[in-house]
């Protein structure tokens, strides 16, 4: 029995993501996977822990320089360099869906010049409309059989509905610990947050269940001082790292919810099999996964659910986060901030080429926009 805190042991496994994996990986394969549109659920019914593959902010991007472009997404070039380096050799596998062009590239660089055991492309389309969802379905269909012939051993429907019903077990927690951050003052820090999500990709889900338990007690019996400082919501791109939250709270505001890929696109949504098990799974990775390389129409009323956010987490302002050259969130910013306008809430952009090398540029800009929520 480990005698930390909830929120100790989580923080010790975010800054060490991957040490419980290559324990583990001693015992049964790692299948690492570079976006959540490839359902974890279905590797864990095929008896592997998913682990989700992510960057290493502000590391220097070398040998990836080779091979890819240097205009392309920073960030993807970065897990790339983390391939190359050796830190992902003790993943059996990699799945890369078609999350966007970028990733899609990197799928046939990485194959070839860091050739896994398992290497699987899955493809997404990019249209919400019904002959979408059956490709969609079918590429699950797809991917189950991909990973049955790799392990040599039949995936049953009841193994994915066991391994949905556990999931689904840990996105009730987190949402009932998102839940504990409308309070003022929140009794989680968006920090803290986010080493919850970062720490839940990387840990077995049986394993993160208890330990999730076990933060929503700590966290529920907190004792906060009040402190009236804004509350904000980030949206944006993908973030796997605390320093862009760790400025924002710093600097003098609550974060206190998101719309973030590692956030409430992804960890709050429950699952339903009503419909047939790889129709729930489609209906919760494609249909409602609001990711901007997804189109979801061009009226600007597909961003009522952020603004159904704002409402229920109390929020003042909207802090954004868009990396470089990542053009379906560029293009959905302006949208977004004129629809936020609307409705009287500001927003700020800052851009980024996944460095956060400008730190102080950064807190002056956060420092301004904070004071006029004020």
């Amino acid at each position: 029995m480990n005698n930390e805190s909830g929120l100790a042991q989580v923080k010790s496994i975010y800054e060490n993501r991957d040490a419980r994996a290559r324990e583990l990986s001693k015992e049964k394969k790692i299948i690492g996977y570079l976006c959540h549109f490839a359902p974890p659920e279905i590797i864990s019914a095929a008896g592997m822990i998913p682990y989700r593959i992510t960057g290493q902010l502000g590391d220097d991007i070398v040998e990836a320089n080779r091979y890819v472009e240097p205009y392309g997404c920073p960030y993807v070039r970065n897990c790339f360099e983390q391939g190359l380096k050796g830190r992902h050799d003790f993943l059996e596998g990699r799945v890369i869906p078609h999350s966007c062009d970028m990733v899609q590239r990197i799928y046939g660089l990485w194959k070839y010049y860091n050739n896994p055991n398992f290497s699987y492309l899955f493809n997404v389309p990019h249209q919400v409309v019904p002959w979408s969802l059956d490709f969609f379905e079918r590429e699950l269909t797809f991917f189950k059989e991909s990973l049955e012939k790799h392990s040599g051993q039949k995936i049953s429907e009841e193994q994915i509905i066991s391994a949905i019903q556990l999931s689904n077990d840990n996105r009730r927690l987190i949402k009932e610990l998102y839940e504990l951050r409308k309070t003022q003052p929140p009794k989680l820090s968006g920090v803290e947050m986010l080493q919850i999500l970062l720490a839940q990709s990387c840990t077995p889900p049986e394993e993160f269940n208890v330990l999730l338990k076990k933060i929503k007690e700590e966290a529920a019996a907190r004792e906060t001082v009040k402190k009236e400082l804004p509350r904000v919501l980030v949206w944006g791109c993908i973030i796997d790292d605390i320093k862009f939250l760790e400025i924002i709270e710093q600097t003098g505001a609550h974060v206190v919810s998101d719309d973030l890929c590692i956030g409430t696109r992804t960890a709050l949504a429950q699952i339903d099999t009503s419909e047939g098990v790889m129709r729930g799974l489609t209906n919760t990775y494609f249909r409602d996964f609001r990711c901007p390389r997804t189109d979801h129409g061009p009226s600007r009323e597909r961003f009522s659910y952020v603004l159904d956010l704002i409402r229920e987490y109390n929020v003042q302002g909207v802090i954004g986060y868009a990396l470089t050259f990542c053009d379906p969130h560029k293009l959905d910013y302006p949208d977004l901030r004129d629809y936020l306008n609307d409705h009287g809430i500001p927003m700020l952009l800052i851009n980024d080429d996944y460095t956060l090398g400008n730190v102080e540029a950064v807190k002056n800009r956060v420092q301004a926009f904070l004071e006029m929520l004020e």
